[in-house]
């Protein structure tokens, strides 16, 4: 039976503060595996090289990954030169990797979406570095 009553502190803790929880990571997807069946060697490659990024970025807030692509274009397009350059191409080699791994699941539209987001974000990072 416990004797602590409401608005009475705790003892041993100032205040009656809790300790502090550790976040519980989120679930993973439903499926029994991570990498793509019957995928080539060099496939198999990525995918395992990809795969402590991939549950680590799984593990943040699912708006992080959204703010931080957000935050390289705006850098990007509001930098000049050299700066902007380096933001862009970090853009575009983040939205090439997601688009590598996610290749054997895109239809032919979303495959032609990546490679075009990956070559607007490369042609935009060449142009900031020239007329920079």
């Amino acid at each position: 039976m416990s004797t602590n009553r409401a608005g009475q502190p705790r003892p041993g803790r100032p205040g009656g503060a809790r300790p502090q929880r550790a976040r519980r990571p989120r679930p993973l997807p439903p499926g029994s595996t991570l990498f793509s069946p019957g995928a080539s060697p060099a496939r198999e490659q990525v995918e395992r090289r990809s795969a402590t990024l991939l549950l680590w970025l799984h593990q943040l807030p699912a708006w992080l990954p959204a703010v931080l692509a957000a935050a390289l274009l705006v850098v990007g397009m509001a930098a000049r030169g050299v700066g902007a350059a380096a933001a862009l191409c970090g853009l575009a080699v983040l939205l090439a990797w997601l688009g590598a791994i996610s290749w054997p699941r895109l239809s032919g539209q979303g495959r032609a979406l990546r490679v075009g987001a990956v070559a607007v974000a490369l042609g935009l990072a060449a142009f900031r570095l020239l007329h920079g």
